[in-house]
């Protein structure tokens, strides 16, 4: 599969939708009984699928990545707007705020 290279303007557009899908999944897997292992990996493993389809790279639980060309633009969940940066090798640890 060939990476997707976001400008900024290009992640902030996309956004919403990666927010909305983001919270709907998480609001349907806190619905789930602990008992509901096998839904919650379904669940989890349905968002992570779509997130890999808009062109997204998940890093974790509700955690994405867009890539830049440079870097990623970091956003996780329930960030309200796509703010931090990181480099190739600095990781989530490494996120800087966006002016």
């Amino acid at each position: 599969m060939t990476r997707r290279v976001f400008t900024y303007e290009e992640a902030i557009a996309l956004l919403p939708e990666v927010q909305r899908l983001t919270a709907e999944t998480a609001e349907r897997l806190e619905e789930l009984t602990s008992e509901d292992v096998t839904e919650s990996e379904k669940l989890i493993g349905q968002w992570a699928e779509s997130m890999i389809a808009l062109g997204l790279e998940v890093k974790g639980l509700w955690l994405v990545d867009f890539d830049s060309g440079a870097g990623f633009y970091c956003w996780r969940h329930p960030e309200p707007a796509l703010e931090y940066y990181h480099g190739y090798d600095e990781g989530f640890s490494g996120r800087v705020k966006l002016n």
